[in-house]
């Protein structure tokens, strides 16, 4: 086994992306590109990967961040394997400490795309020394919707009236417009209401148009927006990657919200998912608790997203693995300061 660092390398973005898609979880955030925008944006990327008779088999996109006096090291929704072997494993885990201590990181923070509900989940980071991190980044929960099948058994597998208000949106005059870069003001516009309205942090404007200007150069974005009468109601930024898409950004108007835009924004981003060969569609997030023990507001997001018919699939959630214990305990003391944060 050889250790291939993306800084000594030359590792590129099409190889790079070519071995997270060997994993069947392999992620959005494990990308090139992913790590191209963080590190437009405070972070550091570094990528690391194992190669095996001579072809990369495993890798991790690691993300570094000061957070006041300290550093951090994150694995966003990785590590990525293309073969289920302890020794690959085990030689990646090696390789990404060396390269965090080296850092002088305090703690390496990783939220791998793994299931709750498969033990071995759990204990294959256990068994490496991590620990439950306090602290999660991304959405533990989220809501997948599973695209195969034709369009009228994605419907079938609706709540009625969710089918109901799609139909009814579009009778009403409500139209979904594909659009472009020239459209991100407007997105933007729409992101700063919601998160007003609904209580959230978000991006600057500078990052959505940086990750629509990455990830559409290889054809893995799209921006859709509602309008009736040419007025904006409401826009969905959908990404995919290794047959998988995401709704990661989406947002809608205080007007028109009776004309029920973001039932056909996303009735026409699972549609595109599909065109481009997507089995399935995550919905990015819900709440650790069910609809009904959620705020109002974070309840109404809720039952909006489970309304289209998905599975509910919890992850594992976040593990820390802490290199400098007093450190670390004082990073954990800012983040319980923190304000809100974004998560993607």
């Amino acid at each position: 086994m050889r250790v291939i660092d993306s800084l000594e390398s030359t590792l590129d973005a099409v190889a790079w992306d070519r071995l997270i898609s060997q994993d069947p979880r392999g992620h959005l955030l494990q990308t090139w590109d992913w790590g191209e925008l963080k590190g437009d944006f405070g972070w550091s990327p570094w990528r690391v990967a194992i190669e095996q008779d001579g072809s990369p088999v495993a890798g991790a996109q690691v993300l570094y961040r000061r957070i006041g006096p300290v550093t951090m090291a994150y694995i966003p929704k990785g590590p990525a394997f293309a073969v289920a072997d302890p020794e690959v494993e085990g030689e990646l885990w090696r390789a990404v400490h060396a390269h965090a201590r080296q850092a002088r990181a305090v703690v390496l923070k990783v939220e791998p795309e793994w299931r709750d509900d498969e033990e071995v989940s759990h204990s294959r980071l256990r068994e490496r020394g991590f620990r439950p991190g306090s602290r999660t980044i991304q959405p533990r929960r989220t809501v997948i919707v599973d695209l195969q099948g034709d369009e009228d058994s994605l419907l079938a597998r609706m709540k009625s009236k969710w089918r109901y208000n799609i139909r009814l949106s579009s009778r009403r005059g409500v139209m979904v417009r594909v659009a472009g870069h020239e459209s991100l003001g407007t997105f933007y516009d729409l992101m700063t209401v919601t998160g007003a309205r609904d209580g959230f942090a978000i991006h600057s404007r500078a990052y959505y148009e940086r990750a629509y200007e990455l990830f559409a150069a290889h054809g893995r974005v799209r921006l859709l927006i509602a309008l009736c009468d040419d007025e904006p109601l409401a826009a969905l930024m959908p990404f995919s990657f290794n047959r998988q898409a995401w709704y990661m950004y989406g947002a809608s108007s205080n007007s028109g919200r009776e004309l029920m835009p973001n039932h056909q924004l996303q009735w026409r981003a699972m549609q595109w998912a599909r065109s481009e060969g997507c089995r399935q569609y995550d919905l990015w997030g819900i709440s650790d608790v069910d609809a009904g023990g959620v705020e109002d507001g974070l309840g109404g997001i809720q039952r909006f997203k489970e309304g289209f018919g998905g599975e509910v699939v919890r992850y594992v959630g976040a593990y820390d693995y802490a290199y400098i214990a007093p450190a670390y305990w004082l990073l954990e003391r800012i983040w319980s300061r923190g304000s809100r944060q974004t998560s993607a």
